[in-house]
């Protein structure tokens, strides 16, 4: 016979006057109340049905009698203690019960008119397959709503069903607390301010989900509005979300890195903030940068401010040059975001960045003209805020010296979204109840195709320069000497790469492994300089250690003796166009970094990312990056963070990743730009370029497949960390392309021939056409007048040209 496991025994609504706690966990408010019980018991009744016998089936009035006698015996100090004496009781019925659905309703709860039900299955075995349900039914709720100015005049009712499903553990001592989540959505409903339905049920199931904070709930809101319409009983919306439905700023950055501190990840009083950063007058990165600084310094600009106002940078977005909105006839933006962490509560965060748009120089304009620095808070912890009065909220014509929470013309922004989508792309905006990135998705699809793209930038600063320290006590921000477009948006949203940069490879060393002793005395670093400067190069890289495997290791003290003097000659150059090149410090010391910034470098070039030669990391590892971090923050200077594994002929084995090169890069090289970019003192992601580290700890072979796909290393891939930075690459006259042209072919045409790194430059003019192709910001090349035209060809035939 076949088996019928669908079938099922149903007690419904059995009532008993038994002793439930209204408050869970306070022994002292358990009363006797009426308790409607529902049971439904899997059982296969085929046999009975066929046989006409109850013998066979459950004895469902033995089952209601067992209930009747021995429930009222005992005091229950919440819904869920007495169902789970429920399941006690009938998994020991001889009637053998292998699989039970109880519902608990509490009729008579102390939050009248709304009723309180727990449901829950369980089977005799113990296994928990079927999530737990907590209902809240009929709530009542005041709070204002509608769409039309008449429905703003008042708070009306809206009655609520709330189903809380939880997957139980079997040994669970804490209680689901029905009646305070009762209390906190009403004084949750009252605080909002919404037009529609859809709003209001997506803030209330937001709200439910971090009152329970469990990760794997799930909620259920439905709303009724028995005043939406007038010839039917009510409205109703109904949604279901879980937590991964909220990736909310205060969620996604506060689980930051280990570099934060543990005061940051459990202090309660301390709120997640996105705050919308934009310049066109007068040095737009400076006054940004500036900006940032004054942000961490509350006290020094806000009188009033107790001793505990504190406020972090924890996160910020890439920069982006962008035409203006509204008013065009100004110059063009510098747009950028940051999340923030801070104590300070909406309307005193507002009144600070107030104060430091004057500090920085704003002056008053028209509405959406040209501007020194604006800052605008975005979101607030995901909370909705209106200082406005209620009969002033129809139109967004008042909003000065007002303060609205989400910003009301986010959605409508590119040059808001764009940047908070770097940073929180899977932030649900808690009122039109979509993810940043779906806003930004909707804004550029609806893009005209003649306006102009937004433009990720990379800011360098100008040095030597007056390091003095300001009126509010920082050191002062350097001046831009220059800036690079790296990539642009197309109208579909795609990245769209800009010119291609030649970085020009100078090594003021005795043994390095492709020019050693060519350019280490000032006349010939100087001759090497002035004739890349003549083909083009972007920046110069000036390096006074070898990275080459066994290279001679040296004192810091000698490697700033070799890179310092030569970084001096170049600035003091009379030829313009040599004095005013940049310039970037090849090292991974600080000492060293900081010393050749100081002299006039504008750039740092790290092949350890920050984290020093040691491999694996170690405890000094992170002291290290700490260390690097904090001063490329303070000098405010592009680094490049180049993927290695200590010695570049050493740890060449990727079996963790399946020998997939871009996975392991993304990985280890992502983990490493996550700690220097976000959490408190994280550096700017705007000053971050990536380098793959061709040559560094990689299989020959491997490396082909890299080249090939190099644009995959920064994908927008969900959980990169790497996605959207600009990469560098540095192929020229490496070791991996001596090999390859050591080996014959397969027909034997081409017997082999073993090669000097003097020889391999058409090798790497191959590789460097590739990197065009992948769209690498940046190349590192030593023979710059050849590679210039290996660029500019390359660029024509897989790019569009641009400047």
């Amino acid at each position: 016979m076949a088996s019928h496991a669908k079938d099922t025994i149903i007690i419904n609504d059995l009532v008993l006057v038994l002793s439930v706690s209204d408050y869970p966990g306070n022994g002292a408010n358990i009363r006797e109340q009426p308790i409607r019980l529902s049971l439904s018991i899997s059982h296969d009744i085929s046999k009975a049905a066929f046989m006409d016998d109850i013998g066979y089936s459950i004895d469902y009035a033995s089952v209601s009698s067992l209930l009747e006698n021995r429930l009222p015996q005992i005091q229950y100090p919440a819904l869920e203690e007495l169902v789970a004496s429920i399941f006690d009781l009938v998994f020991n019925h001889p009637g053998d019960i292998q699989q039970v659905r109880i519902t608990a309703i509490q009729e008579n709860s102390p939050l009248q008119p709304a009723r309180i039900t727990y449901k829950a299955t369980r089977t005799k075995s113990g296994e928990i397959q079927i999530p737990d349900e907590f209902i809240l039914q009929d709530l009542r709720c005041m709070t204002l709503i509608g769409v039309h100015p008449h429905e703003r005049t008042q708070k009306q009712p809206l009655f609520l069903d709330i189903t809380v499903r939880r997957r139980m553990e079997r040994k669970r001592s804490a209680h689901f607390l029905f009646c305070g989540l009762a209390i906190s959505i009403c004084t949750h409903s009252k605080s909002l301010n919404v037009s529609t339905l859809e709003a209001f049920a997506l803030s209330v199931a937001r709200h439910v989900l971090e009152f329970t904070n469990e990760t794997n709930d799930e909620v259920t809101v439905e709303v009724a509005k028995p005043m939406a319409l007038a010839f039917a009983k009510s409205a109703r919306i109904s949604i279901t979300r879980r937590q991964d439905d909220f990736h909310l700023a205060s969620a996604s950055l506060r689980n930051q890195d280990s570099m934060q501190t543990k005061n940051t990840q459990t202090r309660s009083d301390l709120h997640i903030v996105a705050i919308a950063l934009g310049s066109n007058l007068g040095d737009r990165f400076a006054n940004i940068e500036t900006a940032l600084r004054l942000l961490e310094v509350p006290r020094t600009l806000l009188e009033g401010l107790d001793d505990r106002a504190e406020i972090s940078v924890i996160n910020t977005s890439f920069m982006y040059e962008t035409a203006p909105m509204y008013v065009t006839d100004q110059p063009r933006f510098a747009n950028c975001a940051c999340m923030i962490e801070t104590n300070l509560q909406p309307v005193v965060l507002l009144s600070l960045l107030k104060k430091i748009e004057d500090v920085v120089g704003r002056v008053p304009s028209i509405r959406n003209g040209p501007r020194a620095v604006d800052l605008d808070i975005l979101l607030y912890d995901g909370s909705v805020i209106d200082t406005r009065p209620e009969d002033s909220r129809r139109d967004l014509e008042n909003l000065i010296g007002e303060l609205v929470v989400p910003h009301p013309r986010m959605a409508e922004r590119e040059f808001v979204l764009r940047p908070l989508n770097d940073m929180i792309p899977d932030f649900v905006h808690p009122i039109y109840g979509k993810t940043v990135r779906t806003l930004l998705h909707d804004v550029v699809s609806k893009r005209p195709c003649d306006d102009p793209p937004m433009l990720k930038v990379i800011p360098f600063p100008e040095y030597p320069c007056d390091s003095a320290p300001t009126p509010h006590g920082l050191s002062s921000t350097p001046s831009t000497t220059k800036y690079w477009i790296v990539a642009g948006t197309d109208t579909g949203g795609k990245p769209t790469p800009h010119k291609t940069r030649i970085m020009a490879t100078l090594n003021v060393t005795p043994d390095s492994f492709s020019d050693g002793s060519r350019h280490n005395t000032i006349p010939a670093a100087l001759e090497y300089v002035t004739t890349s400067v003549k083909s083009y190069a972007d920046i110069i890289d000036i390096g006074g250690y070898s990275t080459r495997p066994h290279a001679e290791c040296i004192s810091e003290n000698e490697e700033i003796n070799r890179v310092v003097p030569v970084i001096r000659a170049i600035r003091d150059q009379d030829n313009e166009d040599v004095r005013g090149v940049l310039i970037s410090v090849d090292t991974f010391r600080c000492e060293v970094a900081e010393a050749a910034v100081r002299a006039g470098a504008n750039c740092i070039n790290d092949v350890y990312a920050f984290t020093g030669p040691d491999y694996p990391l170690v405890q000094a590892s992170t002291e290290h990056l700490l260390k690097m971090r904090d001063l490329a923050r303070r000098l405010c200077v592009p680094v490049i963070l180049m993927h290695s594994r200590g010695d570049a002929g050493s740890n060449k084995e990727y079996g963790d990743y399946d020998g997939n090169l871009v996975r392991a890069i993304q990985s280890e090289l992502g983990d490493k730009v996550d700690k220097i970019v976000r959490g408190r003192g994280g550096m700017r992601r705007w000053l971050i370029v990536v380098d793959p580290g061709f040559g560094f700890s990689k299989p020959v072979d491997a490396q082909y497949t890299l080249l090939r796909n190099i644009a995959s290393i920064t994908a927008d891939d969900h959980g990169n960390h790497l996605a959207g930075y600009p990469v560098l690459v540095g192929t020229s006259k490496k070791s991996f392309l001596g090999a390859l042209l050591q080996r014959p072919d397969l027909e034997g045409t081409y017997k082999g021939r073993k090669t000097s790194p003097k020889e391999r430059g058409w090798a790497t003019a191959a590789t460097v056409a590739c990197a065009v192709q992948q769209g690498a910001s940046v190349v590192r090349v030593h023979d710059v007048p050849e590679m210039r035209d290996v660029v500019a060809v390359a660029s024509a035939i897989w790019r569009e040209s641009d400047s």
